[in-house]
């Protein structure tokens, strides 16, 4: 079984050069080149995690598909749960060709050692939790994902285009039933305005904190795997946000968001950091219940992985006596 000690391929003398030359010419790092150790690990650590994010992703969600108002968003909510869990795939292949395996991500995900966007840890009391999901998460997901099509790693950014042209759609969908709610009656939209309220801020924490906090950001941008910084993204998210929602007629929560046309970006209220934090470290009001089904449902699925590859095995052997 490869592992990343395995994959890693020894440093020759003009090996730093060619890597450096390749990121300076915008062209794609590719898994048989040469790449720093640090590069490596880094795209492995925000690759899993991304792929984690997708797989979590599917709980909230999920958790709303027998209870969707019509069979139409029933069906609407299952394929994009699917969609989710293909995203997942795609990147857990992408962090493969790195030399981690599977099984290590999974066990890092399952025993808390790996961590997955704190967005997901938060309850989905109401149908239009799944609105403000895709409006506000996948809109979020879509500012920050876009740029990592052009990530220097091959793999990665190969992933993302598929990714990011499905996110589009999930985006839509959310923004579609939070305007149905808010053509409704006064209790949707009043159920409408506040889910818009409970997944706002956490959305906007969704790309990290800010630059002058964040210890990775700079040195990712500098090997082109990020494209633009934390606060950069977060100013292009809230100023996608402010003519979409007036167009829904839903009010962004934050009294002190205004355009400051000196400084020309948006001035915003203070994101709750203690709270971001908290969250990420496993005590945010869904970790542990998140945690415990897909650490359930891995251990359940044992006997699927198994069969599965025992069926490859016995394909491949009737191959060879061919």
């Amino acid at each position: 079984m490869t592992s990343t000690a395995d994959l890693a391929i020894a440093q020759g003398p003009d090996d730093q050069e060619r890597f450096d030359e390749l990121i300076a010419h915008e062209q794609r790092i590719e898994p048989r080149d040469w790449m720093p150790e640090a590069y490596r690990k880094t795209l492995i650590r925000q690759i899993s995690q991304h792929a984690h994010s997708e797989i979590i992703g599917m709980q909230p969600e999920g958790n709303w598909i027998t209870r969707a108002p019509s069979l139409k968003r029933k069906a609407i909510l299952m394929a994009k749960v699917q969609d989710e869990a293909g995203h997942g795939l795609y990147l857990y292949s992408a962090a493969q060709t790195l030399g981690i395996t599977r099984e290590e991500m999974m066990q890092q995900l399952i025993s808390g050692k790996a961590k997955y966007s704190s967005i997901f840890n938060y309850p989905t009391p109401t149908w239009a939790d799944m609105g403000a999901i895709g409006w506000l998460v996948d809109g979020a997901a879509i500012c920050n994902q876009v740029p990592l099509c052009r990530a220097s790693y091959g793999p990665y950014g190969r992933a993302m285009v598929r990714i990011c042209k499905e996110e589009s759609f999930h985006q839509r969908q959310g923004f579609e039933i939070l305007l149905t709610l808010m053509q409704g009656t006064a209790e949707q939209r009043e159920m409408a305005q506040d889910a818009v309220n409970r997944w706002y801020w956490p959305s906007l924490a969704m790309f990290g904190p800010p630059d002058d906090q964040s210890p990775n950001s700079a040195q990712s941008m500098a090997w082109k795997i990020k494209r633009f910084s934390n606060d950069e993204l977060r100013q292009r998210f809230v100023g996608m946000l402010v003519p979409q929602a007036e167009i829904l007629g839903v009010t962004l929560p934050d009294p002190e968001l205004r355009w400051d046309e000196e400084a020309g970006r948006w001035h915003m209220g203070e994101i709750d950091w203690d709270e971001f934090y908290e969250v990420l470290r496993g005590n945010g009001p869904c970790n542990a219940e998140r945690l415990e089904r897909r650490r359930t449902a891995h251990e359940e699925g044992a006997w699927v992985r198994e069969a599965a590859a025992e069926y490859a095995r016995r394909r491949a052997r009737r191959a060879e006596a061919a």
